[in-house]
């Protein structure tokens, strides 16, 4: 009997993706209840749960989440159906836009509110009282209406995609019949429509959820300075001085059940969206004209994409050349000084940008040929439990940043593996965060292609890890591409792990940035700010140059 002698390979990615996963986990679970001296206790899980502050926290993150996802619905499905059915003008720039909503970074989105809106020097503010005289600002982002706004108008695009991309696949007869029939295009939309596309729009609705879930950012920027805690900055603020790892623990293991019951709720209704598209005689899906409603309806998305985009970019570019961000852009009030104070007099910068650039390289790499193998090993079924593989390769997407840097923090601060103070720390939480964007995309790109050409290459006495080299690698180049590109925009705008492992000497873009919020640099920021999303940008642009796609999914 010949031995297959790529087996080794296959088991040894299996196993480096199990020991990725169960270590942090089961140091998280075994410190939230062990007791000091020795033996197990709930006296954590008490503490922690029957904190009248705590419970506040979890409340205020369960009023954002619900708020965020019905905000994200009520903006991302009608501009769904309007860029994938209707004659909507400049559907290309506005899927762009999303594009741009969807990369950049949710906390570098509250800091640009907070200068276009603070209620002091906000610049929305500022406008306002000069042209009404009133001495109130027009609006406050310290409250919780303006973190569900700010999270919302970055979280959106989730649900516009998922509903973008069912509406591509249901034919427009049925929509059709009832219009024949006398409904309204209103009537219709609400009656054939929006039933077909339901379960995508729960299930939008759960992935918004569930990003609010987790977010740490935001609602750092936003939520502490107005006085009140969600999860993730209470789980955060176990880690000052004195830290107070137990309760991290305890704190963070009911955020990591409620999103993993969440996403089980996800996949049950994805997995029936299928039966949205029974009826669809022959797949056509005909334009649905606006009539005198295109332009109304172009101006109320480009509202959104001004509050998304526009203005936070805006505001961002007008604070990099200012002197002083609050004051009007004049020829006195522009400088390059905080260009030069960002990358030459301010110590952290430059080493921040090399670390990031490095850890998004290593682990863009690195995690592109790790799932790739995995995707590859779960597709074919080539090892005992493969189903077990794919799902440990997805587990990671119901673990929150920070929730994941407690359990690495725990794990790696005592032997045999003391990584942390070094970038391998910050690698491995990247690495285990990043897993399922990439894992997606190349189990996407291997179900793609048929295993006949394998089989030929067997045949004629190939290893399987040569045809893997030579036959099947080849053809899946775009999909790997694709999964190091979402990995690598991943790590570029990663804080939420990263805040609670960095030292001194390990600090990343995303913490710099928030450190020179703490000090009220804004010019500074706006500058690294500017710097990420420029990284951002060319990947994507890398990413859609090479792959010739949209990578939004959406088709016209």
């Amino acid at each position: 009997m010949r031995i297959d002698r790529s087996l080794p390979v296959w088991i040894g990615a299996a196993l480096a993706l199990a020991f990725l996963m169960a270590l942090p986990l089961g140091w998280l679970a075994w410190v939230s209840v062990s007791r000091e001296g020795g033996g197990t206790t709930l006296a954590h899980y008490r503490a922690v749960l029957g904190d009248p502050a705590l419970s506040k926290a979890l409340w205020n993150t369960l009023v954002l989440a619900f708020w965020v996802g019905l905000v994200s619905i009520a903006i991302g499905a009608p501009l769904a159906w309007l860029t994938a059915r209707t004659d909507l003008p400049g559907k290309g720039l506005l899927r762009a836009l999303v594009m741009a909503s969807f990369v950049t970074p949710p906390f570098l989105g509250a800091f640009a509110w907070v200068m276009l809106a603070g209620p002091n020097a906000g610049l929305l503010n500022t406008l306002w009282r000069a042209w009404t005289g009133a001495e109130r600002g027009l609006v406050n982002i310290f409250t919780m209406p303006g973190l569900v706004f700010v999270v919302a108008i970055y979280t959106f695009p989730y649900v516009y995609i998922m509903i973008a991309n069912t509406l591509a696949l249901i034919a427009s007869d049925l929509e059709e019949a009832a219009a024949i029939h006398g409904a309204g295009r209103l009537t219709v939309a609400l009656t054939v429509t929006f039933p077909m596309v339901l379960p995508a729009v729960v299930s939008g609705f759960i992935l918004a959820v569930l990003q609010a879930l987790a977010l740490f950012g935001s609602p750092a920027i936003l939520a502490l300075p107005a006085g009140f805690h969600t999860i993730t900055t209470q789980i955060w603020s176990f880690f000052q001085y004195p830290p107070k790892v137990e309760q991290a623990a305890a704190f963070s293991l009911p955020l990591l059940l409620a999103t993993a019951l969440l996403l089980l709720v996800q996949k049950r209704l994805l997995g029936r969206r299928g039966y949205a598209a029974v009826g669809g005689k022959g797949g056509q899906r005909r334009t649905i004209p606006l009539g005198l409603w295109r332009w109304p309806a172009l101006a109320a998305c480009l509202l959104v994409m001004a509050c998304a985009i526009f203005l936070p970019y805006g505001i961002l570019a007008k604070a990099a050349f200012s002197r002083a961000w609050a004051q009007p852009l004049t020829w006195s009030n522009t400088t390059l000084a905080n260009f030069t104070f960002t990358f030459f007099e301010y110590g952290a910068t430059r080493a921040a940008i090399v670390n990031t650039l490095e850890l998004g390289l290593l682990t863009a790499s690195v995690g592109a040929v790790l799932v790739a193998l995995l995707a590859y090993v779960s597709n074919r079924r080539l090892i005992l439990g493969h189903q077990v593989v794919s799902f440990l390769a997805l587990a990671p997407i119901v673990i929150p940043g920070v929730v994941l840097a407690v359990a690495l923090f725990i794990a790696y601060t005592r032997p045999p593996f003391v990584l942390y103070g070094t970038l391998a720390i910050l690698f491995v939480a990247y690495l285990t965060k990043e897993m399922p964007t990439g894992y997606a995309q190349s189990d996407a790109t291997f179900r793609g292609i048929p295993p006949d050409l394998e089989d030929a290459g067997r045949i004629l006495g190939a290893g399987r890890l040569r045809i893997l080299r030579d036959v099947t690698a080849p053809l899946a180049r775009s999909g790997i591409i694709a999964a190091w590109c979402f990995i690598f925009i991943g790590v570029i705008r990663e804080l939420s792990a990263s805040i609670i492992l960095f030292t001194p000497n390990t600090k990343v873009m995303s913490v710099v940035i928030f450190d020179l919020k703490e000090e009220g640099q804004f010019g500074a920021i706006a500058v690294l700010g500017l710097v990420m999303l420029a990284l951002t940008f060319a990947t994507v642009a890398v990413m859609q140059g090479l792959l010739g796609r949209d990578v939004l999914g959406a088709r016209e």
